[in-house]
């Protein structure tokens, strides 16, 4: 909370600095220039928008935070022009030279946005440039004057070619080129590419979007134009004579596991071979990968034509195997056969294993520990890119403040195994459908042992997935066909049982149920959408994106549709049971969306709505601890710490033990998050969150927890705060503070709307975690 105050105290010392070095910054402006104080984008005809050009602006004024304030110019312009003076040339270093207005680069930007204008269609447009200057100042506004837009009359193909033209014609449905279309030199850009794309997967390997090109006639009146699509014969070179284009066919597809195997001689002859499934496989000594690697993963079939998108399948195909560190593709002509192509595929391996260790301290509340995690990962297992990934972790940590327990530490020890499979091991694909998804199976297993002063708790787990996604990464799926759970409660305290479990008001029965020994089988599907999936880095996080997440999963069905057939004995709280273990029912549905609007370089706006609903029945009147619902924290409503808040009105009495019984089986998120750029590596956040849990059920240890439509509104708790952010380009540090703004436990108004009674030590809240909270 200390650190928060001093950064919460820079900020407004640089709001400050920023309102006192503004007026002084024209001192660094030369005689006969000018300051850059901002630059706008106006069109005189609401159908172009103007926003879309501010891209081509070249030359931008200072940085403002949040839109507003050129705090990252103040520590520049509170300094003196003596550069000799040390505190002078740190205030220069740490802040922002005013920006001089370059009458060159404004030319130029008005320049590139008359272009922009031009390919939209608009031939006779205007951009005027104005200019306001007050002092050593001058606002800069670019004025888009339009005209009337061209449109497309006719269309005309002429293609010399005769099959080239029956290819382009058979998919004149999926052309964006239609009469009475805007003259919009980037729709024809995409038709080339389009065109040559369907040619180059229609055997024409050496057609190329330079052979299509568009002739307008712009001369025919009233801003019409006649659009004639040209493909000429291909030439090998500017002397040769004009032929048809080539077709091609594949006539071989050979394989190597060693990079230099397909030089510029293609010489195998020092090299070891193979023949498998009609596909030569040459290698060095030993063959790295089965050779059914090779043929399953390969998408360019002999016999076939030559399809562009074959070639790139099998790089992705390739490329998604954790074994293999690169792969390249070389297609030849033929020397003998006329019109036919041998592909040649290299596959090189990567690091087979490889072996790891991390050491973190941990501080739970003040008590300190620390953990070793030992991993080891081996890449190739069976020789066909499956993963094997073993965890071994041990953790401790000192305990204090607890009464009446002999032993006063925390130990963990888990194991954790899992195996990868590059595919659906229940289904069969060739190479060619394969390239449509990138799919992988899983097993894993894991055993956690927790030894605690209050009770000693073991867990087992295992499951069997099925993940796969589109080949550009922006889809995702994931099919939990099986998962077991599996919690054995070996030992608990006596001081523990009888002040929690035990307690004669039974206001302790959720706590109680996930102390005892349990059984989980459920089976889930999750769907996620990115649209910034295939980014490398997470530095330009402010960006427009959109990611959604729809996640739902049920546990108990089938193991109560077989006790009930069979007729199965329950227990003294009425629950079948397996292996004299209570097994849980419920089920459960989770939907995520977020989207960011960028207004800048530097600013953007980001929205996310989350809701989530899980349903207890049959063998279930609770649902599991781990299932359960809770809000608070660095991701959720950011005024409250994790489980302080909810569910609905209620409020703990008893911070020991509330922590469970502020969880709930409906939960509501509503986030808003303005971003901006600060100085170096330093990003800053305003942000407002909403939202809170409730229960389905009336439960007596949880009043005023209940979920009710006439009323849940009332129940939304709101928070705001600042943020700062360390981008580091591939994570991002993050420390959040958060105030209360609207408390719904309470009725009266002094502790319901902490937003017009503040108190700093009652509503702040710090958060510390690693990326963006959505």
């Amino acid at each position: 909370m200390v650190l928060m105050r001093k950064l919460l105290y820079s900020m407004a010392g640089g709001i400050i600095m920023a309102l006192l070095g503004a007026c002084s910054a024209t001192k660094f402006v030369p005689e006969g220039e000018y300051m850059l104080e901002s630059v706008s984008v106006k069109s005189t005809d609401k159908s172009l928008d103007a926003t879309s050009l501010k891209g081509y602006i070249r030359q931008h004024p200072n940085s403002k935070w949040f839109s507003l304030l050129k705090v990252p110019m103040g520590p520049y312009a509170l300094s003196g022009r003596d550069t000799t003076k040390r505190i002078n040339r740190f205030l220069q270093r740490v802040g922002e030279a005013p920006v001089i207005f370059d009458t060159v680069q404004a030319n130029r930007s008005g320049e590139n946005m008359l272009a922009a204008v031009n390919n939209l269609g608009y031939l006779h447009a205007r951009v005027n440039q104005k200019r306001a200057v007050k002092g050593k100042k001058v606002r800069l506004a670019y004025e888009i004057v339009p005209g009337e837009r061209y449109r497309v009359r006719n269309i005309r193909y002429l293609i010399e070619d005769s099959v080239v033209e029956r290819i382009v014609r058979e998919q004149a449905s999926l052309s964006s080129l239609q009469p009475g279309m805007p003259f919009d030199l980037n729709v024809l850009d995409g038709e080339r590419s389009r065109i040559s794309s369907r040619l180059q997967n229609s055997g024409y390997y050496k057609f190329n979007k330079e052979y299509v090109r568009f002739e307008a006639d712009t001369c025919v009146g009233n801003q019409k134009v006649d659009l004639d699509v040209v493909i000429p014969l291909y030439r090998a070179s500017a002397e040769s004579n004009p032929e048809l284009h080539r077709r091609y066919k594949i006539h071989s597809v050979s394989f190597s596991g060693d990079a230099a195997a397909f030089d510029t001689s293609r010489d195998t002859s020092r090299l070891d071979s193979m023949v498998y499934r009609g596909f030569p496989i040459y290698y060095k000594h030993k063959l790295a990968f089965r050779p059914s690697v090779f043929t399953n993963n390969n998408a360019i079939e002999p016999g076939h034509l030559y399809r562009e998108r074959d070639v790139q399948r099998t790089y992705s195909n390739f490329g998604q195997l954790g074994a293999v560190m690169f792969s390249n593709i070389k297609m030849v002509e033929n020397d003998s056969l006329p019109n036919m192509l041998d592909g040649f595929v290299t596959v090189h391996e990567n690091k087979p294993r490889s072996l790891g260790a991390e050491l973190e301290g941990t501080n739970s509340a003040g008590d300190l520990g620390a953990a070793l995690l030992l991993t080891y990962q081996n890449r190739n297992l069976f020789r066909g890119s499956e993963l094997l990934s073993l965890k071994l972790r041990g953790a401790f940590e000192a305990i204090t403040g607890l009464e009446g327990y002999s032993d006063q530490n925390y130990m963990e020890i888990s194991v954790e195994a899992g195996l990868t499979f590059p595919n659906f091991r229940l289904f069969r694909f060739n190479g060619r459908d394969r390239g449509l998804m990138r799919a992988t199976s899983e097993i894993s297993l894991l055993y956690d042992s927790q030894n605690r002063p209050e009770f000693h708790r073991r867990v087992l787990t295992s499951a069997l997935r099925y993940r796969w996604q589109s080949p550009n990464g922006l889809l995702r799926h994931r099919i939990d066909l099986i998962d077991l759970n599996y919690v054995f409660m070996p030992w608990i305290s006596e001081t523990f049982r009888k002040d929690y479990l035990e307690d004669e008001t039974d206001r302790n029965a959720i706590l109680r149920y996930n102390y005892e020994n349990l059984f989980i089988m459920r089976l889930g599907y999750s769907f996620t959408y990115n649209s910034q999936r295939n980014a490398t880095s997470i530095a330009d996080y402010g960006s427009n994106a959109l990611g959604i997440r729809f996640n739902v999963e049920s546990a108990g069905n089938v193991l109560y549709g077989f006790s009930n057939l069979f007729g199965a004995n329950r227990n003294d709280q009425g629950q079948y049971t397996l292996f004299n273990i209570a097994y849980a029912q419920y089920l459960k549905g989770d939907f995520d969306i977020s989207k960011s609007f960028r207004f800048d370089d530097r600013n953007s706006l980001a929205l996310h709505f989350g809701v989530g609903v899980a349903y207890p029945y049959g063998n279930s009147t609770i649902l599991p601890y781990e299932k359960r619902y809770f809000s608070g924290g660095a991701n959720s409503v950011r005024g409250w710490s994790v489980r302080e808040l909810g569910p609905g009105r209620f409020t703990g009495g008893d911070g020991r033990i509330d922590f469970i019984n502020q969880t709930g089986d409906i939960k509501l998120d509503l986030n808003a998050e303005y971003r901006t750029y600060l100085f170096w590596k330093l990003h800053g956040a305003f942000f407002v969150d909403a939202g809170n849990i409730w229960t389905i059920r009336d439960y007596a240890e949880q009043p005023g927890g209940q979920f009710r439509m006439r009323s849940f509104w009332r129940e939304i708790a709101v928070s705001y705060g600042l943020g700062f952010r360390l981008n580091f380009d591939y994570f991002i540090l993050r420390l959040d503070g958060g105030m209360k703004a609207i408390h719904p436990a309470y009725d009266d108004v002094r502790h319901h709307y902490p937003i017009i009674h503040p108190d700093f030590k009652r509503d702040f809240t710090l958060h510390f975690a690693v990326g963006l909270p959505f």
